[in-house]
C-alpha cells in the first residue's frame, strides 16, 4: 500500500494490512497503473474517506460499492463527486430523499465531504477502480481492508447508524458479527438509490431523519445533512 492510514484507523488496519493480500494489492495497483491503465480515484484520493472521518468520530456509515469510473467523478468518498462535475443519478435521488425526508434543498453539486466531516464515514467495498470499467477492482483485496474498517466502527461502544442500501451493501454488513442479532447499533437496509430501484423501497424510506432520531437519542447528536 502506498498511501498512508490515517493514525485513529491504523490500530484496526495495520494487522489486515500485514496480511499476504493486502501486500498483492499494492503490487498489483502499481503494475496495473505501470502498464498504462488509469485507475480511479487517483493517488492521495484512495483513503479519503478514512482521512476525514476518524475513527473515533464516526457516527455514521454509509457503505458503496465501487468508485465511481468517469473521469474527474472518484474522489474516495462513496456515491460522492467532486464540485463542478455532473451530480450522478444515484445521488440525484439521494438529494431527492433527504429532501423529502427533512425538508434539505436539493444542493447544485455532489460533494458530500461536509457529511464526512461531521462523522458519515463514507466507504466503499473497493476503494480503486479501473477506468470505464465497474466492478474491476472487485476481488482485488480491498475487502478485507474496508471490513476491517466496518468492524471497527461496530466494535465500539458508542451507538452508530450503518445504512445499507442494496444488496452489496446488506452482505458486506453481514460478514460482521456484531451488526447481527442484538446489535446496539441502528443498521438501516433499503433498495439501492440507483434510477433502477429507487422505486422498489429507497424512496420514502426515511434514512436520514432515522438516523438522526437515533443518534440524538443516544446522545450523540444529529448530523446536519
Amino acid at each position: 500500500m502506498s498511501e498512508t492510514i490515517p493514525e485513529s484507523w491504523r490500530p484496526a488496519l495495520e494487522p489486515v494490512l500485514a496480511m499476504p493480500e493486502s501486500r498483492r494489492l499494492g503490487g498489483w495497483l502499481r503494475r496495473e497503473e505501470a502498464s498504462g491503465k488509469t485507475i480511479y480515484p487517483p493517488r492521495g484520493q484512495r483513503l479519503r474517506a478514512l482521512e476525514l472521518t476518524p475513527l473515533d468520530k464516526v457516527r455514521v456509515v454509509i457503505l458503496g460499492q465501487d468508485p465511481y469510473h468517469g473521469p474527474g467523478q472518484a474522489h474516495g468518498l462513496c456515491f460522492s463527486v467532486p464540485e463542478g462535475v455532473r451530480v450522478p443519478p444515484s445521488l440525484v435521488n439521494i438529494h431527492k430523499e433527504l429532501r423529502d425526508d427533512i425538508g434539505v434543498a436539493i444542493p447544485p453539486h455532489g460533494n458530500l465531504e461536509h457529511w464526512a466531516r461531521q462523522g458519515v464515514l463514507l466507504l466503499n467495498n473497493s476503494l480503486t477502480v479501473e477506468a470505464g470499467r465497474a466492478g474491476s477492482h472487485a476481488g482485488k483485496g480491498w475487502e478485507a481492508i474496508t471490513d476491517a474498517a466496518v468492524a471497527a466502527v461496530a466494535r465500539r461502544e458508542e451507538p452508530s447508524v450503518f445504512i445499507l442500501w442494496g444488496s452489496h451493501a446488506r452482505n458486506k454488513a453481514q460478514r460482521v458479527p456484531e451488526l447481527g442479532p442484538g446489535t446496539r447499533h441502528l443498521v438501516l437496509t433499503s433498495p439501492h438509490p440507483s434510477p433502477l430501484s429507487a422505486h422498489s423501497g429507497f424512496f420514502g424510506s426515511k434514512p436520514f431523519s432515522k438516523a438522526n432520531a437515533f443518534l440524538e437519542a443516544h446522545g450523540r447528536g444529529k448530523i446536519d445533512w
